[in-house]
């Protein structure tokens, strides 16, 4: 090669590198940037649902334990603590365990941070009613149930052979005022006695069976016997005036309340205070019964005859099985007061009483 095209050559590439030379750069690639962002509230909480408690509470409904006569229309009072405006609660009714009704009754305030509730209810038969109550949850306030309350229904017309749950209920009432009653549910003799002592108590015809009298003044809590002597410790107390005869624990507890019949009027039994001087056990030629002696010939004892007034001859007839119970539990040196709130009955001790 001659020398002219050599330089030649090397110009060119002199020209060549001098302009790479003053190329620009490749760009680096860069990573693209958001711009910033205001971040999205996450959405707040509901607020905290209020707990709650039910309260039910039978209202109209009278006795130990509570009771209403069939067809009467008791009511059921509900309390609900707190109190939040808007709000229902469910109450389910049962009949011997069977649903029978369902409701759905608003809650109203009543102040002091409280609410309430009624429904009313009648039942034509028989049994047990219960009554519960729930409330379901709501934004406003959570889930609760309350407690169940139950009442009794009562049949008030009873008689010898009736038998279930108003017999049942009758027998209740009867020994809760200490009148001596099984609790077999069954209407046998001795509920008639007993119930003749009741309704002696309480100034109704004196027979066996039951009605709306009945079963009003054990609603009512008639046939309460008033100690008249507390003082005398464990004691006998015999009214005349109503035909009755208690047994008092120390403190003035009626244990046992008894029917009786004492002196018919021309042969009197001797009002006053006395104590049991002597017993005798078994049945004696006069058709005395465990006989209780409180001075001369007057004694408490059983005889075959007690009717439903005054008929004895001095003494303090009971019924014959009723006897035992009170021979076992009068002891020698009881007290036994003897009184008559009508004026009858005499102050003078006779010496031929009698049975």
């Amino acid at each position: 090669m001659s020398k002219l095209r050599l330089l030649a050559c090397l110009s060119a590439v002199s020209i060549a590198l001098a302009c790479a030379g003053s190329a620009p750069a490749a760009a680096t690639p860069t990573a693209t940037v958001s711009p910033p962002t205001t971040p999205v509230a996450a959405a707040p909480p509901p607020a905290s649902s209020a707990p709650g408690q039910i309260k039910l509470v039978v209202q109209r409904a009278f006795g130990k334990p509570p009771f209403v006569i069939a067809g009467s229309r008791l009511v059921v009072r509900g309390i609900v603590v707190p109190y939040v405006g808007g709000q229902k609660v469910k109450v389910s009714l049962y009949r011997e365990g069977r649903k029978v009704e369902v409701r759905m009754v608003s809650v109203l305030a009543i102040g002091n941070g409280a609410g309430q509730f009624h429904i009313g209810y009648a039942s034509g038969s028989a049994g047990t009613v219960q009554a519960r109550a729930v409330h379901y949850a709501t934004p406003e306030q959570a889930a609760f149930a309350g407690s169940s309350e139950q009442v009794h229904v009562a049949s008030p017309d009873l008689s010898a052979g009736a038998r279930g749950p108003s017999v049942r209920l009758l027998q209740s009432e009867l020994n809760a005022l200490h009148f001596v009653v099984p609790l077999n549910g069954d209407f046998d003799e001795a509920t008639g006695r007993a119930v003749i002592a009741f309704r002696k108590m309480t100034g109704l015809a004196r027979v066996s069976d039951t009605n709306l009298s009945v079963f009003k003044r054990l609603q009512e809590g008639g046939g309460v016997f008033h100690v008249r002597y507390p003082v005398d410790g464990r004691h006998v107390e015999a009214d005349l005036t109503r035909q009755v005869l208690a047994e008092i624990e120390p403190g003035g507890h009626v244990r046992a309340l008894y029917t009786m019949s004492s002196g018919k009027p021309s042969t009197p039994t001797v009002i006053g205070r006395f104590s049991v001087y002597s017993k005798t056990p078994g049945t004696n030629s006069e058709g005395m019964v465990d006989s209780n002696y409180f001075i001369r010939g007057y004694a408490i004892h059983g005889y075959a005859e007690v009717p439903i007034y005054a008929a004895s001859h001095g003494c303090l007839r009971v019924p014959i099985p009723n006897a035992a119970a009170i021979y076992g539990w009068v002891q020698q040196g009881t007290p036994v007061d003897v009184y008559n709130e009508s004026g009858g009955g005499s102050h003078r001790v006779n010496s031929n009483a009698g049975p």
